[in-house]
């Protein structure tokens, strides 16, 4: 659309005067902070696979995080090397490159590459429609790498009335999904578990200002509480449909309008967040080929049960729209529940003066019949040293629901970070 081009041209031109416009004196080079680390990171399965490797994660890797705070502005550029031992090549992986500044008391502004965020769940994104790396989440590297980046531009402006973030990213950006080559899964072509000898190959929409998403939040701070709400337009970040023709997996087009609301209950933290996923190339919802529209909503409560233990639980439901029509017309294999019910628990403990964590976080869905348990113990010997352990582990009744598929991924991983 032509407005989301005008947008982007005129947050272009606000960051150039407001870099330009200073004095010689005022270099990008000046005022620079280097920080990073580097990290050593194995892992293995627990259970043999025999459509992937033993080694669920075999990486060493280097982050350098440049960074300068002027006048005008900031900068930041952050990325990692990887040596990764499982996929036997180098990579580099991009995280950060972007400018910022506040041309009015009232805006700041931010264009490149950028991790983004928003919403209330806890490892469950209902409004967040900005790209995740499942593939990171579910092999042992860090919980940071889940958030994938975004080359976009952001606006945020402030007022008494409601403050408001506007982000347009011009070529859309998909999640980091799971496709086979690293991680199996159920594949309901040829119904039964596959991996890498049947990689998903994808029609990903990539065409710049026409393949675009745009994501709106305005929220308030009230008495303590905030309250939201949202709307996105773009694509299914992770494939979600067919082309039986071409045998390749699609991103159809998506609509997004959600709310929630975060504040203190009791001795607490409660949270609500509500989201209607309007799927718009079967809003009929009898394609069987293309996602459903659905209905998500999720309730969670996180408190401090003990010096150092805090507990949080959540309670998470998806709801397809149409489900009948759906049905009629999916072919077969693709059939999935109407409602999928989904709990949550985080337990954290603190000890040896906070420099010990340890943690849970589960999974547990009653409608599918599986589990996901993401145990973890990080110890921080210095300022500088940490090494940490931990573990995915995947049950279900199915091999053809949401974790069930990954039974066979369940792993156990060590890591080793030094910072500087």
């Amino acid at each position: 659309m032509i407005f989301r081009r005008i947008f982007v041209f005129l947050l272009a031109i606000i960051l150039s005067s407001q870099i330009f416009a200073k004095d010689d004196s005022d270099s990008l080079l000046e005022d620079i902070d280097i920080h990073g680390f580097y990290e050593v990171r194995s892992g293995y399965r627990t259970r043999k696979d025999p459509y992937e490797k033993d080694m669920s994660v075999m990486e060493q890797r280097l982050q350098l995080d440049v960074s300068s705070y002027q006048d005008w502005g900031d900068w930041k550029v952050k990325g990692d090397t990887i040596g990764d031992l499982v996929e036997e090549q180098g990579d580099f992986d991009l995280r950060e490159a972007y400018v910022s500044s506040r041309p009015f008391d009232f805006m700041d502004a931010k264009i490149g590459r950028q991790i983004l965020t928003w919403g209330t769940g806890d490892l469950i994104f209902i409004n967040d429609l900005f790209p995740k790396d499942w593939e990171s989440f579910f092999i042992g590297r860090d919980t940071e790498y889940l958030k994938a980046p975004s080359d976009a531009a952001k606006i945020s402006m402030f007022s008494d009335f409601a403050n408001l973030d506007i982000i347009y990213t011009p070529q859309f950006d998909s999640d980091r999904y799971i496709d086979g080559r690293r991680i199996s899964y159920w594949n309901s072509n040829l119904q039964r578990l596959a991996g890498r000898d049947a990689v998903v190959h994808t029609d990903k929409p990539d065409k710049w200002f026409r393949d675009d998403e745009i994501a709106a939040r305005i929220y308030k701070n009230i008495n303590n509480y905030e309250y939201a709400l949202y709307a996105y337009h773009g694509f299914w970040k992770s494939p979600g449909g067919q082309n039986p023709t071409v045998g390749k997996a699609t991103f159809p087009d998506l609509s997004v309008y959600g709310a929630s609301v975060r504040g203190n209950i009791a001795k607490g933290i409660g949270n609500m967040e509500f989201g209607y996923y309007q799927s718009e190339d079967d809003q009929s919802g009898r394609n069987g080929n293309i996602n459903n529209s659905e209905i998500r909503f999720l309730i969670g409560y996180t408190q401090e049960i003990g010096k150092d233990f805090t507990a949080g639980l959540q309670y998470f439901i998806e709801r397809m729209m149409d489900y009948d029509d759906y049905k009629n017309g999916s072919p077969s294999g693709l059939d999935r529940d109407k409602t999928r019910h989904l709990l949550t628990m985080r337990l954290t403990k603190l000890l040896m003066n906070q420099n010990l964590r340890c943690s849970l976080f589960t999974y547990f869905s009653p409608s599918d019949k599986d589990v996901y348990m993401r145990p973890n113990i990080n110890y921080k010997i210095s300022d500088n040293l940490a090494v940490e352990a931990g573990a995915n582990v995947f049950f279900g009744d199915y091999p053809d629901t949401f974790f069930g598929q990954f039974e066979n991924n369940s792993n156990i991983y060590t890591g080793f970070r030094y910072s500087f």
